[in-house]
């Protein structure tokens, strides 16, 4: 038996074989629901190295189990496995094969780190209980997302987890900083989309018309007072308007426009309030322009909210890896989503943050990559992880 938790340089050995999965990965993206290459490569790899590998879990999600020892507790671990509609720039030897497709937010990364941890841990067995890998497809799709669909298909019914834990890599910090914040971390989001209803009309004749382009122009405007003037300063939202259509020509005045919103916010009542007043002021703002609007009101992925304990144990598992100074915690709130979000409200846990390199593109930007010095200190972070959760007597 092995007398210490699992080191960086315990992965030297496989460090090239794990970037190799990741190149690969990145050359053949596949976006949600679609992932089907992918998740068949993670199954093969697993069954490989020993593991009872389940497929087709919430579409093309793959739940692989190993066991060691005699004790009944339980680790779940997350990655994602989508990729993105971008047509990538990087240049790359290893960029994307398919046209318009391309890994612009590291799940390719997330996947190989968490390859590489079940091999490891297949390779040493040093841990007492049961290690569930969860390979999520469709964290992208914003709404019924593959998080939602593994949970329907009986998700932890099916493979029990006492504390469940996912990683996301962050541009803009240096290689290998860890990332923590107890409490919620990341956003709730929701998109409205809005058709505003007026009346056309020549353009020579505006006072026949009424004039949706006018009516959703001012409503941009009010829109913007909703956060400033409806939420306690103390508290985190964003309204945004994405987009505004309307009109295909300079001498028409057309019948309709329609927008789009991006909402965000890190409390229910602060998501509902917004909600609340986002419907009370479209129709009134119509109303008062003469025309009439219809709302669809999307709720995508909940407010991210880590457990205090699993939080503290995930940092002091990166304490013991990498030292304090490659430790931020607490780390700010991100005013991005995620659909781990949903895990999270069925089982306690911590969603974490790594560093993707000071300076590097953000993520689902066409000249993004994933650094692949993350892959084995994340493979040997959720290791050692394991080994400490599920630690041997």
């Amino acid at each position: 038996m092995r007398a210490a938790f699992c080191q960086i340089s315990d992965l030297d050995d496989i460090k090239s074989e794990l970037i190799g999965i990741r190149r690969h990965l990145h050359q053949h993206p596949e976006l949600s629901y679609q992932e089907a290459d992918t998740s068949a490569l993670v199954a093969a790899r697993l069954e490989g190295w020993g593991y009872a590998v389940t497929r087709h879990i919430g579409g093309n999600g793959v739940v692989a189990t190993l066991r060691a020892g005699s004790s009944t507790r339980s680790i779940g671990l997350r990655a994602d496995m989508d990729a993105l509609p971008i047509h990538e720039m990087t240049g790359l030897a290893y960029a994307s094969r398919h046209q318009g497709k391309m890994h612009a937010c590291g799940h390719d990364g997330h996947t190989a780190m968490l390859l590489g941890a079940a091999l490891q841990l297949s390779r040493t067995r040093q841990f007492d209980g049961i290690v569930n890998l969860i390979f999520q497809p469709a964290e992208e799709a914003g709404f019924n997302s593959g998080a939602v669909q593994m949970l329907q298909d009986g998700l932890f019914e099916r493979f029990p987890c006492d504390a469940i834990f996912g990683m996301h890599n962050h541009p803009g910090v240096a290689t290998g900083v860890f990332m923590f914040r107890s409490g919620p971390f990341m956003a709730a989001c929701d998109t409205v989309k809005i058709d505003i209803i007026g009346k056309g009309s020549h353009a020579a004749r505006p006072q026949l018309s009424i004039d949706p382009l006018v009516t959703a122009s001012s409503l941009v405007m009010a829109l913007q007072t909703l956060v400033s003037r409806n939420i306690d300063p103390m508290d985190a939202a964003v309204v945004t308007v994405g987009a505004l259509h309307a009109g295909h020509a300079a001498n028409v005045i057309p019948e309709h426009a329609t927008m789009e919103l991006s909402v965000r916010s890190f409390k229910p009542e602060v998501r509902a309030l917004l909600e609340k007043r986002i419907r009370a002021l479209v129709q009134s703002h119509a109303a008062g322009y003469g025309a009439k609007a219809e709302i669809e009101y999307l709720c995508g992925y909940p407010v991210l909210v880590n457990a205090d304990a699993e939080t503290e144990f995930a940092r002091q598992v990166a304490l013991e890896l990498v030292g304090a100074e490659k430790i931020i915690a607490p780390f700010d709130p991100i005013a991005g989503s995620e659909d781990f979000a949903y895990f999270l409200q069925q089982r306690p846990g911590c969603f974490l943050r790594i560093g993707n390199g000071a300076g590097k593109p953000m993520l689902h930007n066409a000249r993004y990559d994933f650094n692949d010095d993350n892959v084995s200190l994340g493979a040997a972070y959720w290791t050692r992880l394991v080994e400490r959760y599920l630690q041997v007597p």
